[in-house]
């Protein structure tokens, strides 16, 4: 990431989940007529010169293979049954000289391009690792008592990025955590949070792949008015 060359990006799509809280595997389901993993993959590969997507050892009767898209290197890893360790299987499917990895939750098919072009710059500047946010409007409680002051806290999306080196060392050293920033932390990197945005939401419940669908019909309304009024 020196002399004036740009960046290489690879992006890793983690869809490898069994969808156990949803109730099915919510990566491969129907959103507007298209699948969840299949718009992650797309936004990833705006950005992205390689995409490596991690998917389960056995996605389950019905499931279309993932079709690869199209001006990057593509590859498909089998995930594991941690997070953690899925990342991993696909982190070793990205090139050793790469610079900068993306990670990207494939249940969060909203994600911007605005989010990735902000991480994507924040790793450049020099940051370890980066996590969009967004502040907690709720209040907090702690289960035995008393509330949690917001201002200190927030709710981390992704896609988060990382230098290639940081994020490689990193996961050399194992762990299991729910995000790979928290990773890099543990192993003494710089954690830089940037603007996430509330659309960028994970689906976690059929109630939140409802949400995204409204979401998505608004944009495309929107989009419509627009190319009317041109």
């Amino acid at each position: 990431m020196s002399g004036g060359q740009r960046s290489s990006v690879w992006t890793i799509v983690v869809a490898a989940g069994a969808g156990t809280r949803f109730g099915a595997p919510k990566q491969f389901l129907d959103l507007v007529g298209t699948r969840v993993v299949d718009r992650s993959i797309a936004t990833a590969a705006r950005h992205s010169d390689g995409v490596v997507v991690v998917t389960p050892a056995e996605p389950g009767p019905g499931i279309m293979p993932i079709e690869p898209p199209n001006g990057v290197v593509f590859r498909e890893v089998v995930g594991a049954e941690s997070r953690a360790s899925s990342v991993r299987h696909g982190l070793a499917a990205v090139p050793d000289d790469v610079d900068i990895v993306l990670v990207h939750d494939a249940a969060r098919p909203l994600a911007t391009d605005a989010i990735y072009i902000r991480v994507i710059d924040a790793v450049t500047a020099g940051a370890d690792a980066v996590t969009p946010a967004v502040p907690i409007v709720d209040t907090l409680r702690r289960r035995g008592g008393g509330t949690v002051d917001r201002s200190e806290v927030v709710a981390v999306q992704t896609p988060q990025g990382f230098a290639a080196s940081a994020l490689r060392a990193a996961h050399a050293t194992g762990g299991d955590p729910t995000d790979d920033v928290t990773v890099v932390e543990d192993n003494g990197g710089t954690v830089v949070v940037v603007d996430g945005d509330r659309r960028n939401i994970k689906l976690t419940t059929p109630l939140d792949l409802d949400i995204a669908a409204l979401f998505v019909e608004r944009d495309r309304l929107e989009h419509d008015h627009l190319e009317r009024d041109a």
